[in-house]
């Protein structure tokens, strides 16, 4: 039997958090394992249940999304956080995807591409809303030194622009021509030249860098 995707749903909005439970509750191989109404909540749920993703709102009462994502890094390491929120701001956005975010979609999303960002982090990869990644790319205008990425192959930076694009592993080993199994080997090689744990964290690098800008 295929091992259930573990969920746990944070939003402050009890509306929000049946309308999720009741999309996500029927979805193939998912298992809503609680809800929490505030980050402090979030953060107590989750160290207790130990849910592979975690569903957060970022504007909540007591403790708001990015601060519980923060500390869930510390208290529930192996779970996974999507962001799932209404607001596109730069000063939500940046801070949410460097505190470790595994996807970032707003609320207006399809629920088709909720189900698909919950089943690609659980995987390890990392979906962004379209309209959050040309944020992005405007947002980070400033350049961190080059000495990390001076250390990535041609093949890796070629790999590292195609995650910053929100592509899947799947996906970028048919564009490259390569098998996938590379391509996870190619990924693991720049996290750990970057010094960083995971792929958000890996494209906010990229786009400051300027690699989705041409330049």
């Amino acid at each position: 039997m295929t091992e259930r995707i573990r969920i746990l749903i944070v939003d402050d909005h009890a509306v929000v958090r049946e309308g999720l439970r009741a999309f996500l509750g029927v979805q193939p191989g998912f298992e809503i394992v609680g809800e929490a109404a505030d980050g402090e909540e979030a953060v107590e749920r989750a160290t207790q249940l130990e849910p592979d993703i975690v569903l957060m709102d970022l504007v909540m009462p007591t403790l708001d999304g990015v601060s519980a994502m923060r500390a869930l890094r510390r208290r529930c390491p192996r779970c996974r956080v999507i962001v799932l929120t209404s607001f596109l701001e730069d000063e939500r956005l940046l801070p949410a995807l460097e505190a470790g975010a595994a996807g970032y979609l707003l609320k207006n999303s399809q629920p088709a591409e909720l189900a698909r960002a919950v089943r690609a982090a659980h995987s390890g990869e990392a979906i962004i809303d379209p309209t959050v990644a040309a944020r992005l790319v405007h947002a980070l205008s400033d350049r961190p030194q080059g000495t990390a990425f001076d250390r990535l192959t041609s093949r890796e930076r070629d790999v590292l622009t195609l995650i910053a694009s929100g592509r899947s592993n799947k996906r970028i080993a048919l564009e490259l021509g390569i098998s996938e199994k590379t391509v996870k080997t190619h990924v693991g090689h720049v996290l750990a030249k970057l010094g960083v744990t995971d792929r958000t964290q890996a494209a906010v690098l990229a786009v400051r860098h300027g690699l989705l800008t041409g330049s």
